[in-house]
């Protein structure tokens, strides 16, 4: 019986749930997550062993509650008071009920929080494309700290104490690179789900598999 950790990138499973399946509420969300994770155990390959549920570790931040200044409505937003504001509380409490679940929250850097304009708006305005700056122009930048450092420190902790057989990682970026070099160094299997994103060829040197589910086929009831 292999023993899994399933870790999950938060702010990536999100963003994928919402371009598949469009709005969800906060305690369906949570529970969709749970039933996609875990679906990771009942689907095994031809000659692997069954497997049985370490935990589930959830990586994300709350977000900010700072007021921040709009220069183009010359209004300050209360992010606190936001829907996005209501609903990841709503989230990440459901989340804290269900069993085997460990929330790694890290910190917003607040310092720095505000209305920018976009990479692509930026270009625009230099070619002389946008004639005048409207709020669809500015998006909210709030960065965060200590994510990644979590996640190293638990892929460290689970591998050297071989507590688990098997590392799920639900994201679609290279930063677990080294946690998985890791890993795969201390004979733990590494296993990277991307929801289906596109994961660039090099990363493939560093897992030791990939999967993903497709989310239509996974069942609330």
């Amino acid at each position: 019986m292999q023993k899994v950790a399933i870790m999950v990138d938060g702010g990536f499973f999100l963003k994928r749930l919402y371009s598949e399946l469009g709005y969800l509420e906060a305690d369906t969300a949570a529970k969709f997550l749970m039933k996609y994770c875990l679906s990771h155990l009942k689907s095994k390959g031809k000659n692997e062993e069954s497997k049985t549920l370490y935990r589930i570790f959830y990586y994300d931040c709350l977000p900010s509650g700072k007021k921040v200044f709009n220069p183009i409505t010359r209004k300050t937003v209360d992010l606190s008071k936001t829907e996005l504001y209501s609903w990841m509380h709503s989230f990440i409490n459901t989340l804290r009920s269900q069993r085997k679940v460990a929330l790694r929250l890290g910190k917003l850097s607040d310092a720095h929080a505000g209305y920018y304009l976009s990479v692509d708006t930026t270009k625009k305005l230099i070619q002389g494309r946008i004639e005048e700056l409207e709020e669809k122009h500015l998006q909210l930048k709030v960065e965060q700290k200590g994510v990644d450092m979590k996640l190293g420190i638990d892929v460290a902790s689970l591998v050297l104490k071989k507590q688990v057989d098997q590392i799920i990682l639900i994201s679609g970026d290279s930063d677990f690179v080294p946690a998985a070099k890791l890993a795969r160094r201390e004979g733990v299997d590494f296993v990277l789900d991307p929801l289906w994103a596109h994961v660039s060829p090099d990363l493939f040197e560093h897992i030791d598999g990939m999967k993903s589910h497709h989310f239509n086929q996974i069942k609330l009831n």
